[in-house]
């Protein structure tokens, strides 16, 4: 057993750190099976509006699944469990109601870059590097995964990623869309807490149902939840929140909002 997933909250923003620095914070089979409890428990806590993901120390974001689990829990009996936990892992982070921000120091590889990809909104340093280096394990890769990546830099980057398994820094990842915005190594925590601090002021049913909509919007015609979509959109028109807004903005204050 190796590494482990670390939950914090500090008012309004929720941390999860994945913890094995020894590995560059490759995720272990029993931090992918934690992550969805600690996304739970951030959920869970009224005073957390905005998660944000980061790794242990500034070498790593993530650097991949734990490679030295593979031949235990990628082949054979054991493959099926291993994708189930990282499928859990992954459904937890697309599906929690709050902003998710991943904050990537340094290498995010492989599983790390699946991690970041299902987050929200992504900030990373200038040295920071990417890789899903599939091709040069001969991993066979989930239409799901491919589809995220696709969805943020398009078919051809996204062959082109999976094809030469290269290390690309963080320029191309800005110029692809891969992450929202790159700041110098020694400011990019400050950076995060203040854009997260600005999402954890907003109104969360708005948020919510952003989070909804753009989700809805990546699935087919055909498969669409119009009916949800509609119901959340009108969920914040009816709230207490949007009442709150009016007032404040007539009233020239910074509005309370409290999700309701």
């Amino acid at each position: 057993m190796g590494g482990q997933i670390r939950v914090d909250s500090d008012g309004a923003l929720g941390w999860i750190v994945f913890d094995q620095p020894e590995r560059r914070n490759a995720v272990s089979l029993e931090m992918w099976e934690a992550l969805p409890g600690a996304i739970a428990d951030l959920d869970a806590n009224p005073d957390v509006r905005v998660i944000v993901l980061r790794g242990e120390g500034t070498e790593a974001f993530v650097a991949g699944a734990d490679i030295s689990q593979f031949e235990q829990n990628r082949l054979g009996d054991g493959a099926g469990i291993y994708e189930d936990a990282t499928g859990a892992a992954f459904a937890a982070l697309e599906h929690t109601n709050k902003p998710t921000v991943a904050m990537i120091h340094g290498f995010c590889v492989g599983g790390g870059m699946a991690i970041a990809l299902s987050c929200d909104i992504r900030y990373c340093d200038n040295r920071a590097r990417f890789t899903i280096p599939a091709a040069k394990l001969g991993i066979g890769y989930a239409a799901a995964g491919i589809e995220k990546l696709m969805q943020l830099v398009g078919p051809s980057v996204a062959k082109e990623i999976f094809f030469s398994a290269k290390l690309f820094d963080a320029e191309a990842a800005l110029r692809w869309g891969l992450v929202n915005e790159v700041t110098a190594p020694e400011t990019l925590a400050d950076h995060v807490a203040d854009m997260a601090g600005r999402m954890a002021q907003n109104a969360p049913l708005t948020q919510r149902a952003v989070k909804l909509i753009v989700r809805d919007l990546g699935k087919p015609l055909a498969h669409r939840a119009t009916d949800l979509t509609d119901d959340a959109v009108q969920a914040c028109m009816d709230s207490e929140d949007y009442r709150e807004g009016i007032r404040a903005f007539m009233e020239k204050r910074p509005p309370e909002f409290r999700g309701v």
